[in-house]
């Protein structure tokens, strides 16, 4: 039933900032706004800008700029590397020059991270959105069925471990 992601959405300081960052440090295209004064969803009156950038499969990263509400705050009970948007990109070349147009765009980058099943860098938007840029290394057919195969068991292991009190708030203060 669900094909792909149409869009996901998240909150930005200045549309004209975020337009900026995504169009010239990502390369994604601007592709369509909205602005109303009332929010079509639930009928509040909330002025704001509704912004979309395409990815190269037809799907969107979006933003609203939403002035007339307070500042954004961070989730103090999450660590930051949790929340974060992975684009994918086509191979370690494409991944080095998103490095690289970050860099030459003045935004600070992590990494190439070696995670074994694929390759990552790591930065910030300027709204505070934790971003990664993915070459997956698998092999289409082979990995992605064993990856599938692995996943129910391993979180099997996983609720085992929490139902054993292996993992805990305490042992991660530890």
């Amino acid at each position: 039933m669900l094909r792909r992601f149409n869009h996901v959405a998240f909150r930005c300081n200045d549309a004209r900032e975020t337009v900026d960052f995504y169009t010239k440090a990502l390369g994604l295209t601007f592709a369509h706004a909205v602005s109303n004064d009332v929010v079509p969803s639930v009928q509040q009156y909330c002025p704001h800008i509704h912004i979309f950038f395409e990815l190269g499969d037809g799907s969107y990263i979006a933003f609203f700029e939403v002035p007339t509400v307070p500042e954004a705050i961070p989730d103090t009970n999450t660590p930051s590397w949790v929340q974060h948007v992975s684009f994918d990109v086509a191979d370690d070349s494409a991944l080095h020059e998103g490095k690289r147009l970050l860099e030459n765009y003045g935004v600070e980058v992590l990494g190439p991270v070696d995670h074994e099943f694929a390759h990552s860098i790591y930065f910030f938007d300027p709204n505070g959105h934790r971003l990664e840029l993915t070459h997956w290394l698998e092999n289409e057919s082979s990995d992605r069925a064993r990856y599938r195969a692995e996943a129910g068991p391993l979180l099997e292991q996983w609720e085992e471990r929490k139902a054993k009190g292996l993992i805990s708030s305490q042992s991660a203060a530890g």
